[in-house]
């Protein structure tokens, strides 16, 4: 029986591709799963063979903590850089959604306000 090894569930595809690389070099007998035509399948990474679970998952932990300080390494570099973006600054950058944006929302308050007040008064 297969054995669920790592889901595939919103992980980036450079890093799906190295796991899948790590795997392979390592001749660890796995198969993808896809999440379907409409996402509601499981996409994942199985194991067909129960004895190579413990080495795999070594294999991942060793890689995932690799990567969470690389990744932080690279988000640190981008901070020193000021090359983030946070709210504020995509906002100055997209001037004119913001502009659109803030009439609709007064609007659409006043809208659910009065529907509700009709449904109470009537």
């Amino acid at each position: 029986m297969a054995i669920l090894l790592f889901s595939l569930r919103d992980v980036p595809d450079d890093e799906n591709f190295e796991i899948k690389e790590l795997l392979d070099t390592h001749e660890i007998n796995y198969y993808e799963t896809s999440a379907g035509n409409w996402g509601v399948s499981m996409p994942a990474l199985w194991l067909r063979d129960k004895d190579q679970l413990e080495k795999a998952q070594k294999l991942l932990s060793e890689y995932h903590t690799q990567r969470a300080l690389s990744q932080k390494k690279y988000i640190r570099n981008l901070k020193v850089k000021n090359k983030t973006n946070g709210y504020l600054m995509h906002l100055s950058k997209t001037p004119l959604n913001l502009l659109s944006t803030l009439p609709l929302l007064p609007l659409s308050s006043i809208f659910t306000q009065k529907c509700f007040w009709n449904l109470a008064y009537k």
